[in-house]
């Protein structure tokens, strides 16, 4: 069952979602960017325990907290380990009083029809289980279109088809059809996509809640019906590729949405940087989000 303190923050609250949930196949850039390189780790295990090593200095930082952070997405190594000898899902919660989330996909299928499908996840039923056990509030699963056409529309019936199954495990799906920044066609194929979204959340039962992770559109306020569409609990932006300063004004040319950042969170974050240094960049960063999160 849904935690329902949960489900009232994640609806109403102030702030936004911080996305900690680098896969395997980029967790190798995001430690670069943070300032360790290839030759510091010799197998996927030790690069994993790098990256904990970054995700527990986030988290554990003063300056990462409820008050300006709803939620944050977690990795599924992330969410098995724990921090401050807690797991990690019990202490964003019960220390942090931050909503946390699991990413459930395995990334991407090779790019048919101007879009990249999720791949196929064989254990998903087991990892929805454990997250539960766990804790975890809900999950987060990332597609990608590049062009409008039938193409984007899979990746949005794809979406919607996962959803059912991790509402039925008693978790609440982020929808996540990213539209790729580059794309010749960007306004159209979000005009495509803001039509096949209402469809399939018109579609969900009078219980069923999903939340939306989005491109910011070309349109301002293209998805403002969205966010108050009845079986949305909330619709978050992401980065998509954009730097966090370009990220952060179209968030908030966009009113009553929030983000969900990545990269940009972590821009400017470094293992080098004493713990002072490292809280003030991540403080910075952390007002500025919340500000554009806040219109």
């Amino acid at each position: 069952m849904v935690n329902q303190e949960q489900l009232d923050k994640v609806r109403s609250a102030a702030g936004f979602v911080a996305a900690l949930d680098q896969s395997g196949g980029s967790t190798p850039k995001a430690l670069k960017l943070y300032g360790i390189d290839e030759s510091r780790y010799r197998s996927p295990a030790e690069m994993f325990d790098l990256v904990h090593e970054m995700r527990t200095r986030i988290l554990t930082s003063p300056s990462f907290g409820g008050d300006r952070i709803l939620g944050t997405i977690l990795f599924e190594d992330t969410m098995d380990r724990e921090v401050e000898g807690r797991p990690t899902a019990d202490y964003v919660w019960d220390v942090k009083g931050i909503v946390p989330f699991v990413k459930v996909d395995l990334g991407l299928e090779p790019e048919a029809d101007g879009a990249q499908l999720l791949r196929p996840m064989p254990d998903l039923g087991a990892l929805l289980d454990r997250a539960r056990a766990k804790h975890v509030f809900g999950t987060k699963m990332r597609s990608v279109a590049t062009l409008p056409g039938p193409g984007l529309q899979a990746v949005v019936d794809q979406q919607f088809e996962v959803a059912r199954t991790i509402l039925a495990a008693g978790l609440v799906p982020i929808v996540e059809p990213e539209i790729d920044i580059h794309s010749p066609a960007k306004s159209e194929a979000e005009r495509q996509l803001h039509a096949a979204l209402e469809e399939h959340l018109d579609g969900l039962a009078a219980d069923q809640y999903v939340m939306l992770k989005l491109t910011p559109p070309e349109t301002d306020d293209l998805y403002r019906d969205l966010v108050t569409h009845p079986r949305v609990l909330r619709v978050l932006f992401l980065s998509g590729g954009y730097s966090r300063v370009e990220a952060n004004a179209r968030l908030a040319r966009n009113h009553d949405v929030v983000a969900s950042f990545s990269r940009a969170l972590t821009e400017g974050l470094r293992a080098q940087q004493t713990q002072a240094e490292f809280d003030a960049t991540l403080d910075s960063t952390i007002a500025s989000i919340a500000a554009a999160s806040a219109t």
